[in-house]
């Protein structure tokens, strides 16, 4: 058996949630991005109180390490991190783009089709730039996670003999200059199940991470107007 404390805050939304073997047994979700530092240890100690446990119960903590944004990886980072070291537990960290990827493979669920199914989340990396990946239907990287700027010939040479399921909140600003056929936008929800089951895999399999030296993967440095 596993319990596991799952916290996303790579995004717009902010999720954090208690898995028992994969399966949520209570969540958390906050919508201002901006307030993601003070959402996160009320929010933890909320639903820790809901499933009537402590922290000192959980198995190991789960983190969503990029990319994303720069301020909300800091804090998910700093707040799994700490509590893995105040609590001598293991670090899970899962990767923004293969949760989103995840996501769209199971709730499609595509299975024979004339051509190759891709998935390619986006996150918005503001203008017009996103931070994206490539994965097969088996959640296997087919391109690795970079910053790309959209334009309308991005991916062409991969849609020529693939169909690309685009998901997540940069694929609205690349679905408003494709015109490829092979082109399809999935609009997800937010949901807390798939980040759980992947970090529940992982920790079957006791991929854990280094907690004094595992950092948020930014993919590009920060850049700030201010001096």
């Amino acid at each position: 058996m596993s319990l596991l404390l799952n916290i996303d805050t790579a995004v717009d939304k902010a999720i954090i949630s208690i898995a028992k073997n994969g399966e949520i047994l209570q969540d958390a979700i906050n919508n201002e991005q901006k307030d993601h530092g003070a959402f996160l240890q009320p929010a933890i100690q909320s639903i820790l109180k809901k499933v009537t446990t402590t922290l000192q119960e959980i198995d190991a903590i789960a983190v969503v390490s990029g990319p994303g944004s720069y301020t909300g990886l800091r804090v998910g980072m700093a707040t799994a991190k700490g509590l893995c070291y105040a609590l001598n537990k293991p670090l899970i960290i899962i990767g923004s783009l293969d949760v989103l990827a995840y996501q769209a493979i199971k709730e499609l669920r595509i299975t024979n089709t004339a051509i190759p199914t891709l998935f390619c989340p986006m996150i918005d990396a503001r203008r017009m730039e996103v931070f994206t990946a490539l994965y097969d239907q088996f959640l296997n990287t087919i391109l690795p996670p970079s910053a790309l700027i959209i334009n309308e010939a991005i991916f062409g040479k991969q849609l020529l003999k693939n169909k690309i399921v685009f998901i997540g909140n940069g694929a609205v600003k690349w679905q408003q200059l494709c015109s490829q056929k092979n082109a399809e936008f999935f609009e997800a929800q937010i949901n807390s199940l798939y980040m759980s089951e992947l970090s529940y895999s992982k920790y079957l399999k006791k991929t854990f991470a280094d907690v004094a030296y595992t950092e948020p993967m930014y993919v590009k440095e920060f850049y700030t107007t201010t001096l």
